[in-house]
């Protein structure tokens, strides 16, 4: 099957003599006038590589490129700007949108399909490598969810069958509906991490943070609700948690509900590593035009051949030494949450001293 390619081209004479030397290496072309016809030949017509003018009526180039990048559907196609502009600024402010080359008119002929040809071999490597990760993602998942989905729903069928099978006390029976709302609980844990999960990779997340992001600083509240949610198990390993916000801290743009959710996963993460008796610390503090949340325990730490890996999706931490409940989703979250806000996540981390997680925000202009 050809390889198909779009040029978007005013000047008539150009893109006839570019689509003609194109055919004749094997192309299969579509030509649009601007901008806006572009837009209108993609949905019915799928390139492997656009090449575009920047200077045309209706909508330019930058404009064009800006549009193909915004959707999902067209964002990975290659695009080369061809143009009689050569100045760097031009040059600089097409990188900058996600032009993957820019070429002057003069370009001959043989190098324009030399970069043509090397544009889509690479794009073909790249769709390759994306085929083979998200074949690999499914094996995970499916392996994750045969084990990880399979086992509180064991615990609770169990538990229903031993109530059914005879005459128990009602001590008896409390202690039987306790481990099927934590089985349930667990179950419903696993579920909310896979459907976040799957927004993040949909854009779905990045467009809910869009349509309800508001300018921020309430953090004592939203650590009192996120400490409230996770005082029972704090208070069964006698972990003491504790607020540290600084005073007049700057606005962040922030979608509240995942700084909320992204911060209930560390606090509950360092919990969970910390040492009985212990002490998990928040601390909030304005820092080079970033507000910074610190998450650190006092806790087992992290060996360091881990932390390289410590935000990747299905790790899991000493999955050898402890039982987790969850299937190693939770840090990754929490780095496309951040990520979500412009901001960034970093750890760090002494094995039998303790682990400090670190979320820094831009602050809003």
């Amino acid at each position: 099957m050809k390889e198909q390619i779009l040029i978007v081209e005013d000047d008539l004479a150009m893109s006839t003599g570019i689509r003609d030397v194109l055919d004749m290496a094997g192309y299969k072309v579509q030509l649009a006038e601007n901008g806006q016809e572009a837009l209108r030949v993609l949905t019915r017509f799928r390139p492997d590589l656009i090449i575009s003018d920047i200077m045309m009526p209706e909508m330019d180039g930058f404009e064009l490129l800006e549009e193909v990048r915004r959707r999902p559907n067209w964002a990975v196609i290659p695009f080369i700007f061809l143009t009689a502009k050569g100045q760097r600024t031009d040059i600089r402010a097409g990188k900058q949108l996600g032009a993957d080359d820019y070429l002057v008119k003069s370009v001959d002929l043989d190098d324009l399909l030399v970069v043509v040809r090397a544009k889509l071999d690479r794009a073909m490597v790249l769709k390759q490598q994306a085929l083979k990760e998200m074949e690999n993602l499914k094996n995970t998942i499916l392996n994750m969810l045969s084990h990880e989905f399979r086992t509180p729903l064991t615990y609770i069928t169990g538990y229903v069958d031993l109530m059914q099978e005879g005459n128990w006390s009602a001590d008896d029976l409390q202690k039987f509906l306790s481990r099927i709302k934590g089985g349930s609980a667990r179950l419903n844990r696993l579920v909310e991490d896979f459907l976040l999960l799957v927004r993040f990779e949909t854009d779905d997340a990045r467009q809910a943070y869009l349509m309800d992001k508001r300018p921020f600083n309430g953090w004592d509240n939203l650590i009192n609700r996120v400490f409230e949610g996770l005082r029972e198990a704090a208070t069964q390993r006698s972990v003491e948690l504790v607020a540290e916000v600084a005073s007049n801290l700057p606005l962040v743009d922030a979608h509240e509900n995942y700084l909320e959710n992204a911060l209930h996963r560390l606090i509950d993460n360092a919990i969970k590593f910390s040492r009985n008796g212990g002490q998990v610390v928040v601390r909030v503090t304005a820092e080079e035009q970033r507000v910074c949340i610190h998450v650190i325990d006092h806790g087992i730490g992290i060996p360091p051949l881990e932390l390289p890996r410590m935000f990747d999706r299905f790790h899991q931490i000493n999955r050898e030494r402890m039982e987790q409940q969850g299937v190693g989703v939770s840090l990754a979250i929490v780095k496309g949450i951040a990520e979500l806000h412009r901001g960034e996540v970093d750890c760090s981390s002494e094995e039998g001293a303790g682990s400090e997680f670190i979320v820094c925000l831009p602050i809003m202009a």
